[in-house]
């Protein structure tokens, strides 16, 4: 039986990759397999090509697009793309994988029209941008200039979350978790 398709969509910092790893790893009755998306930037810590992101220089990106081998993709700021290759979704729809997507907005928006309802695109909210810059500058992976960028666009994409059929807000992380299992196993089941 051929898989369905969930989205993530939420600001940097707000526990998107947090909720989506606890549900692949306590969940494995959803048979959920990770999208590895595309990027032009360079691995963060422990990050490896194939594993979190297949990582391609900005040149490469622009060949792919020039292809037309993305699904989605967006350069969200100058020379740093994010995409998602049509070729590894359908492999693994076929496979009868529920593929799950962390996207940003606009890509999330992209994939849920071009599926359909074969997709579930649930957007994660923080409880507020103060709580969001919170978040960032704890996480100590970017400089403080990232952070003020990161902001600016949480701000920019808070205004997607009514294009999602449903928003998650993050306030109490096993909260957002719970929820998130429910909509999904709803999801699966109809």
């Amino acid at each position: 039986m051929r898989g369905k398709l969930i989205i993530f969509s939420a600001p940097s910092g707000t526990g998107k990759s947090t909720i989506i790893s606890w549900l692949m790893k306590e969940h494995r009755e959803l048979n959920l397999a990770f999208s590895i998306s595309c990027t032009s930037r360079a691995p963060r810590g422990t990050e490896k090509n194939g594993v979190e992101y297949f990582f391609l220089t900005p040149e490469e990106f622009r060949q792919r697009i020039d292809n037309d081998e993305f699904l989605e993709y967006e350069e969200v700021y100058e020379n740093r793309f994010y995409g998602t290759l049509k070729s590894q979704v359908e492999r693994q729809l076929e496979a009868g994988q529920n593929v799950v997507f962390d996207v940003d907005v606009k890509g999330g928006v992209n994939i849920k029209n071009f599926y359909g309802d074969k997709a579930l695109s649930i957007f994660i909210q923080p409880p507020s941008i103060r709580e969001l810059r919170r978040r960032l500058e704890n996480r100590g992976t970017d400089a403080p200039d990232v952070i003020d960028q990161r902001i600016a666009r949480a701000e920019f994409e808070l205004t997607f979350a009514d294009k999602f059929d449903r928003v998650v807000i993050n306030d109490i992380l096993e909260y957002a978790e719970a929820d998130a299992l429910e909509i999904i196993q709803t999801f699966l089941n109809d």
